[in-house]
């Protein structure tokens, strides 16, 4: 059997690609070496958020161009308010750019957020520019279709970076290379407010808020006016819908199919070899797992060797445990109203307590004192995000490590939510190796690598990988290791699948 195409990996970039690939023509099977597709995104038993549960940054471009309807999702998206959780005093209630406490008075600094989340929403909206095609540079002839396009979308940013002026062009370009601690506290005191903008800053990675670039993090993060989103019929939904346009599309979806090798004719693609030993031939693969097992499945001596130190050297640690709680009984936000509760709920009292939480991954610790995002997704079902929890933790992650988080998470909520440790009947732990060994994701890092300044635009995966094709001719990577990274927005998976059909013209 042969096809144009093969996709590795089944998450919403490689379902992104395969259906860019399939409706460009090419003839495109994908393989997922799981019972279901999704990756980050797959739903639980019970179509709840197991591991992702909320969505940033769908972009409308990648709905475009995968068939879906010209001017909604398939699902309906729901704005989430932000709790940033107060151990001192009233909550902190945000919607959109406005902040303000729980108990109806107004937040002393509402202003001076409102103006700083504006500047880096509109900063963002720069950057989206370089996120939906390929890190910026024209290859090739100008007079190519190709490298007019290139030109058309350096000429757009160009005319959105022209409307700053000169001072707050200095402001924007300080802020890129800053940290988010500085940048914070230079505006707002040290408060939940703050620690809430910290803990987004740094949320996935294997960084405090006082690591430089923390302010890109952040500003990635508002890539489409910062909205928090909650999908109708929650991550099935959404993984759903991505399926159906990739069937439509006419891709050949193969589930609890692995890839063992991808096999090489010389310096070129030839064929994949399954886990089950089939051998499915073709000229052109796009992996949506990490950069380095994508290298070890073609052989790592098809690399020259300063790839393949670069390869081996890319920054993947995953801090992130999920942790899916079922109670015997509903159990309230003290502080908070009802109409309050289907909230983000970040626990980060202050940006110290963000950078103090980081302190013990450094050494291969967990946090005793974490950051939490919690998600109520109903009554007695609770959805968390802990951080931080090494994935190369001390010891491993044993079942007595898995105890221990679930237990220091379950007290750090406690004042917040009374009664929550003895209501818990179910707790689901997933630990970064879980996640690794589940989705493909390298370290079980939530976006494939750091999203770090060496690691960004042409230097993501690494240097001289940025634009999507990496060793043998007809490899490419799609997942979240490629630009522009994770956060299920599908733009690495359309941008990779571009950059394929663009070769094979």
């Amino acid at each position: 059997m042969s096809f144009d195409a093969v996709i590795i990996g089944g998450g919403i970039n490689g379902l992104v690609a395969a259906s860019v690939l399939a409706r460009g023509g090419k003839k495109v099977c994908l393989l997922e070496q799981s019972g279901h597709l999704g990756g980050l995104a797959a739903p639980g038993p019970d179509g709840g958020a197991r591991m992702a549960h909320l969505l940033y940054n769908l972009s409308p471009l990648v709905r475009r161009e995968i068939g879906m309807d010209a001017h909604k999702w398939p699902f309906k998206l729901t704005p989430v308010s932000t709790v940033a959780l107060n151990p001192d005093g009233p909550h902190v209630v945000i919607r959109g750019q406005k902040a303000q406490l729980a108990d109806g008075s107004a937040h002393p600094e509402a202003e001076a957020y409102r103006q700083l989340n504006g500047q880096l929403i509109r900063y963002a909206d720069i950057l989206r520019g370089l996120a939906e095609g390929g890190p910026l540079g024209i290859e090739g002839r100008l007079s190519s279709i190709s490298g007019l396009k290139e030109l058309w979308r350096l000429g757009r940013i160009g005319r959105k970076l022209k409307r700053i002026d000169k001072s707050e062009m200095r402001r924007f370009l300080q802020m890129l290379l800053s940290n988010a601690y500085d940048l914070i506290l230079d505006d707002l005191k040290d408060g939940p407010l703050a620690g809430m903008m910290a803990a987004d800053a740094v949320r996935g990675g294997f960084a405090g808020p006082r690591s430089p670039g923390t302010v890109f993090s952040l500003i990635y993060r508002m890539g489409h006016g910062g909205e928090v989103t909650w999908p109708e019929g929650g991550m099935g939904a959404v993984v759903t819908a991505f399926e159906g346009a990739a069937q439509k599309a006419g891709v050949d979806i193969r589930l609890n199919a692995g890839v063992a090798r991808i096999l090489l004719a010389g310096d070129r693609v030839r064929a994949v070899e399954t886990t089950g030993g089939d051998v499915i031939e073709t000229k052109t693969v796009l992996s949506s797992t990490g950069a380095l097992r994508t290298a070890h499945m073609a052989g790592v001596d098809a690399f020259d060797i300063e790839a393949a130190r670069r390869l081996r050297n890319i920054r993947v640690k995953g801090t992130v445990a999920k942790i899916n709680l079922t109670l015997t009984k509903p159990v309230s936000v003290a502080g908070l109203t009802d109409d309050m509760c289907p909230a983000r709920l970040v626990l980060a009292p202050t940006a110290e307590y963000v950078e103090r939480a980081f302190n013990p991954a450094k050494y291969r610790q967990m946090s005793e004192a974490p950051v939490i995002e919690a998600l109520r997704i109903d009554a007695q079902t609770f959805s968390l995000m802990v951080q931080y929890a090494p994935v190369d933790l001390d010891g491993g992650w044993t079942d007595a490590a898995k105890d221990k988080l679930r237990a220091v998470t379950l007290s750090a909520l406690a004042p917040y939510l009374p009664g929550l440790e003895d209501a818990v009947a179910q707790a689901e732990v997933i630990t970064p190796d879980q996640i690794e060994a589940e989705t493909g994701a390298p370290g079980g890092h939530w976006h494939h690598a750091e999203m770090a300044l060496d690691q960004l635009l042409t230097l993501r995966p690494a240097n001289g990988m940025g634009r999507y094709a990496m060793g043998p001719e007809g490899l490419y990577l799609c997942g979240a290791g490629a630009h522009p990274g994770g956060d299920l927005m599908g733009l690495a998976g359309r941008n990779a699948a571009r950059a394929a059909l663009e070769v094979g013209k």
